[in-house]
């Protein structure tokens, strides 16, 4: 997969059933999903996810996961993967949480912090980081229809 490198310069590998962790996150994210659609009642009907590895200097500029009037995806997921991670270390998510800059939430990628938002109302970024830092993102679908079939197509 090509990347715009002017907006994004990390690296990603899709998660799937092909490995034993692979196996392990999709079943820990199916009771997360049955948990948030018998509490929230979001409708969440699958979910995708991947690996992200952000090297020195690497970034992902200002976007969102979804766009208004596309409500695929409708609940973006990031788990940090970052044991002893300091601030010196920059590569923080910044959320966007209102019209003017000040209107931000910057939350340092510490190992096992878990950050999910709408994926159509908020904007963010990952800012350049300094050391090696990883990530899953992940975002959870609703189901909708297209042409008469139903996502996900098969």
């Amino acid at each position: 997969m090509s990347l715009q490198t002017d907006i994004r310069n990390d690296q990603i590998s899709w998660i799937n059933d092909s490995t034993v962790a692979g196996i392990a996150w999709i079943a820990w994210i199916a009771e997360l999903q049955s948990y948030l659609n018998a509490h929230l009642f979001l409708g969440l009907f699958s979910f995708e996810s991947h690996y992200a590895h952000y090297g020195p200097g690497c970034f992902y500029g200002r976007h969102q996961d979804a766009f208004h009037g596309d409500a695929n995806r409708v609940l973006s997921l990031i788990v940090y993967l970052n044991p002893e991670w300091q601030a010196g270390d920059a590569g923080e998510l910044v959320l966007y949480t209102g019209t003017s800059p000040e209107e931000r939430l910057v939350i340092h990628p510490q190992f096992g912090t878990l950050v999910m938002f709408l994926s159509e109302d908020i904007e963010h970024e990952v800012l350049v980081t300094n050391k090696d830092r990883r990530s899953i993102a992940g975002w959870f679908h609703l189901n909708q229809s297209h042409g008469g079939l139903i996502d996900p197509p098969s």
